[in-house]
């Protein structure tokens, strides 16, 4: 079955950035402009397209950009996004399929349709966190609940510094965030040497531990902990408990310092009176705002001038977060970004696909994942890939971390 004739292919970034973005923005664009497409770079994400109003209409270079060879060339390893981003959410409000055809709520995502009805657009490729697929996945299906809109392709890159992304097993920007906190946790470790201290280093990771384990490993950070960590409910004191055990065994070694990595997810789980309020425009709540290193720091300091009243003994806290996004892209997240880009111009193009993510299997194999298979049916959320306790990741960012005295293994 020979697949219909593309002519216009809007692209966009949505949500926070990430190492590679333009690899990937690259690789999408040369490949369709070289297949004789128009592509349309909407500019920072669908901040102007979930507004529309009769008459008027969007500014090319101010809201949006025809994408030429020449704009994507020798750009892969530039870390601001030449698309821009922003996280703008024209699927705010919607919470079931039901809600698809509510005028009260599906306006924003009418906006969009009627924008890339007024562009001609055949194809709409997004690059995006698990908030940017519920929002695509949402504009899907609209166009099998609501009458009159015209049909387009929808192809889902997804991006995630987090590396929490069902359906694939990693994402572009991963690998770079990793380095780059990698980086400051051995900086930080050789001051902590130093200067006998210590440092609780927070870093991105609303909802599991895959950047702060990788970090951890390849920084050589003491201790690494996330929410796989907890068991049952999350107490505090008992997480500060077993550090400050860790703290007391290492000075008692001679070793009155280290660097601990602390996923921002717990603050999440933190008592109600220090949890963060804040929420951004998908309503996830602002982490950082909770500050769980700098709770977790200020009560290790206080026990262990408890029991060594005699030390001063410092115990920092530092967040490691915007810094990782746009950090210098390493090689492998720039081809993978650059396939995945690939992954959807073929997709669109040439397999006639939609409704579908792109990702990569074995060495760098293209395959294609359905939204269905990505998202809740019953909530419509994205669905989380966590780090379970017996997978072999989990168990190689326990071996290495510091061990007890009494948890080791001796030869007598």
């Amino acid at each position: 079955m020979e697949v219909p004739k593309i002519k216009h292919i809007g692209i966009l970034f949505s949500g926070g950035p990430a190492p590679a973005a333009n690899a990937v923005i690259s690789a999408t664009v040369m490949n369709l402009v070289n297949a004789g497409v128009e592509v349309y770079g909407f500019l920072q994400g669908f901040e102007f397209l979930q507004e529309y109003e009769e008459g008027k209409t969007l500014a090319p270079n101010e809201h949006y950009k025809i994408l030429t060879l020449p704009d994507v060339s020798g750009i892969r390893n530039i870390k601001s996004i030449i698309i821009k981003t922003s996280r703008a959410n024209p699927g705010k409000g919607i919470s079931s399929i039901h809600d698809l055809t509510n005028p009260e709520k599906n306006h924003r995502l009418l906006n969009v349709y009627k924008w890339m009805d007024h562009f001609e657009i055949d194809g709409l490729i997004t690059i995006g966190g698990d908030d940017t697929l519920k929002t695509v996945n949402y504009l899907y299906l609209m166009q099998y609940h609501v009458p009159d809109i015209r049909p387009m392709r929808i192809v889902h890159i997804p991006k995630t510094i987090d590396n929490d992304y069902l359906g694939i097993d990693w994402t572009f920007g991963y690998t770079s965030a990793a380095n780059f906190a990698a980086h400051e946790i051995r900086n930080l470790g050789a001051d902590a040497a130093s200067t006998n201290s210590w440092f609780i280093l927070e870093i991105m990771g609303r909802k599991t531990g895959w950047l702060t384990y990788a970090a951890g490993i390849a920084g050589e950070a003491v201790r690494m902990i996330s929410v796989e960590n907890i068991k049952g409910d999350f107490n505090l004191d008992r997480l500060v408990a077993d550090l400050l055990a860790l703290m007391v065994a290492r000075t008692n070694e001679g070793k009155k310092y280290g660097v601990i990595c602390v996923s921002e997810g717990l603050a999440e789980l933190l008592p109600e009176n220090l949890r963060p309020t804040r929420v951004d425009r998908h309503g996830n709540v602002v982490l950082g705002d909770a500050e769980v290193g700098k709770v977790i720091a200020n009560e290790l300091e206080t026990r262990y001038k408890e029991i060594f009243p005699k030390e001063a003994l410092k115990v920092r806290a530092k967040q490691i977060g915007y810094e990782t996004r746009c950090a210098e892209p390493a090689a492998f997240d720039v081809m993978l970004g650059s396939q995945l880009g690939v992954g959807a111009f073929r997709a669109i193009c040439q397999k006639g696909f939609s409704g579908v993510m792109v990702s990569v299997e074995d060495q760098m194999q293209i395959k294609y994942v359905p939204f269905h298979e990505l998202i809740d049916p019953k909530t419509l959320l994205a669905k989380i890939r966590y780090i379970h306790k017996n997978s072999d990741f989990y168990q190689l960012a326990r071996s290495l971390e510091y061990q007890l005295p009494e948890n080791r293994i001796t030869h007598e």
